[in-house]
């Protein structure tokens, strides 16, 4: 794949630009709700998450992972479960791809910046492949609420390699780390 200069538009990495081939703006059944900060004398309060969100479907646990700077998690996705996460702390690129069979967004492929800077929950239907990196020099917090809860016998995620030739998207992954 080809390595191209990341593109801003108005002071933002311009969404619609990808380094394998065009960015699309969207993939069905993916979600994002703006996260807001209230900030008073005290701290700040950020709600993520409300049963009477419209990306609300159901609970099924609440857990948190990390990733080092420049660590790629990827690819993976689920047959049952809805992830609902967003990054905490540190920021994180976030990159979707739609492969499900019979999707009108079949082969659409969206890449998200989330994090401090921009505090957003994102919500992936099942089928969509998804992963992420952190960028930046600090570890980056990932918050996961999925409709549901872990199955230890039977776990409902299907892995393929970040550098996969199934999808068409490079990460840039960092020589010498462990990736995946």
């Amino acid at each position: 794949m080809v390595r191209t200069k990341m593109n801003y538009l108005n002071g933002f990495p311009d969404l619609t630009v990808n380094r394998a081939r065009p960015m699309n703006a969207s993939i069905d059944g993916v979600c994002r709700k703006p996260l807001k900060v209230i900030p008073d004398e005290r701290g700040w309060l950020m709600e993520i998450m409300r049963c009477d969100d419209d990306i609300f479907d159901t609970f099924g646990q609440v857990y948190l992972t990390t990733a080092y700077p420049n660590v790629v998690k990827a690819w993976h996705y689920h047959k049952k479960q809805t992830d609902n996460f967003t990054c905490i702390h540190g920021m994180m690129k976030v990159v979707l791809y739609d492969a499900r069979e019979g999707s009108k967004t079949r082969g659409n492929l969206m890449e998200l910046f989330i994090g401090e800077k921009n505090p957003v929950l994102v919500a992936v239907p099942p089928g969509v492949y998804h992963g992420f990196k952190a960028i930046g020099t600090e570890t980056a917090y990932f918050l996961s609420v999925p409709n549901l809860p872990y199955n230890y016998q039977e776990p409902d995620e299907f892995r393929i390699p970040p550098d996969s030739p199934d999808i068409p998207y490079d990460w840039g992954l960092a020589p010498g780390l462990k990736h995946g």
